[in-house]
């Protein structure tokens, strides 16, 4: 036990001796969170801006059309004329441009609506919401036309009544969480990253000081291979842990990311996929001859598979067959883990993603060791 405790007092001093460890380890995933805030900290959005051309003058439907579009939830209206609305969509100061010609108030209350145009350069995401709305409100006032079949008498009772209703809505808002989630997912993305990037660079240590004949020296002391390897995978553990704690601390009490769930409760689990890197990168190094070789096979193998597991990018962007093959990725089921957990499940009844990370940790643990027990150049590995 005291070897071990030496070993990784070595390991942590030398380590941190160099500046560059502490921006390696901790200012990256900072860093991450940061930049996670920049992309997704204002995803609410502002004021959609819409333009209104009214040539159906002083049309009671017409002005009711107008002003419902005005008192949308986020939308700025502004009366403006065709020439005006066509340079202001192309300059960016309007998102949506609505034209109403002339007869549209007659055409809704014949029940054969038409007269309107809505236009946009950026495309059906920006115009869905109010075409939507607008034709849910039209499409009552049209009914009304249709049923009273051309008796303006009647149709004026009917709309009238349609405006002024005699019960009354009572609407609740309800506050939008859909940015802090997304920021919180994008920033264990990067995190799992670091992590699996700084796991490696912890175990190719083994190789740096086979390559500089450091372990020749310490092999000549009494310390054996197993005690050797524990050390490493201690000192593994132990940075990233840190390197959890020190995140989720700048996340909760520095950038002041509202996760919706206890920051303790993600501690257990991204220890738990720690064990996972700590395995893998072991598994590296026992593939690995050199400290180079070890270099490109973590480029190759870490950075695509986080690309396709989703750490870089949403998954909800990915298609399908990127999907399927996240599932046999352990970034997949951390980040799953986390999207659950902040949809209300409690850790315990997410047993299955949880065994399936602990099983990725045993299944590249032995990989390494077999690989270790095979591999004679080593001569210190268990």
């Amino acid at each position: 036990m005291k070897d071990i405790i030496w070993l990784i007092r070595k390991t942590l001093i030398s380590k941190f001796r160099n500046k560059r460890s502490w921006f390696l380890y901790f200012g990256l995933p900072i860093a991450g969170a940061l930049l996670s805030m920049l992309l997704y900290g204002n995803a609410s959005g502002t004021d959609l801006r819409v333009g209104i051309v009214n040539e159906d003058g002083n049309q009671a439907i017409t002005a009711d059309t107008i002003q419902f579009v005005g008192e949308l939830k986020q939308v700025r209206v502004n009366a403006t004329d065709k020439t005006s609305l066509n340079q202001a969509i192309e300059d960016g100061k309007l998102d949506i441009g609505i034209i109403i010609d002339k007869g549209f108030a007659d055409s809704v209350r014949s029940g054969n609506p038409g007269k309107m145009t809505i236009v946009s350069i950026k495309g059906a995401q920006v115009t869905a919401a109010v075409k939507s709305m607008l034709q849910s409100y039209i499409g009552n006032i049209t009914a009304i036309g249709k049923e009273t079949s051309g008796d303006q008498e009647a149709f004026d009772r009917i709309y009238e009544g349609y405006r002024q209703p005699s019960f009354k809505l009572t609407a609740d808002t309800v506050k939008d969480t859909s940015s802090t989630k997304s920021v919180t997912y994008q920033t264990f993305g990067y995190l799992i990253t670091f992590m699996m990037f700084s796991a490696v660079n912890m175990s190719g240590l083994i190789l740096r000081e086979k390559e500089n004949r450091t372990f020749l020296r310490i092999f000549s002391s009494p310390i054996s291979a197993r005690t050797y390897v524990l050390a490493n995978v201690a000192v593994n553990v132990i940075i990233m842990l840190l390197q959890i704690v020190v995140t989720l601390f700048f996340m909760r009490n520095v950038f002041h990311i509202d996760s919706g769930v206890s920051y303790i409760e993600f501690v257990p689990v991204l220890l738990l996929f720690g064990l996972s890197s700590v395995g893998l990168s072991l598994m590296i190094v026992a593939f690995a001859q050199s400290g180079a070789i070890a270099g490109a096979m973590q480029n190759l193998i870490i950075t695509p598979t986080c690309l396709l597991a989703g750490c870089f990018f949403p998954m909800d962007i990915m298609p399908d067959t990127v999907r399927r093959i996240s599932n046999f990725l352990p970034q997949h089921w951390l980040l799953d883990t986390v999207n659950k957990l902040q949809q209300g499940n409690k850790l315990g009844s997410l047993y299955l993603n949880l065994a399936i990370m602990a099983a990725f940790a045993a299944a590249f643990s032995l990989i390494a060791i077999y690989r270790f027990g095979r591999n004679n150049d080593t001569r210190m590995f268990v």
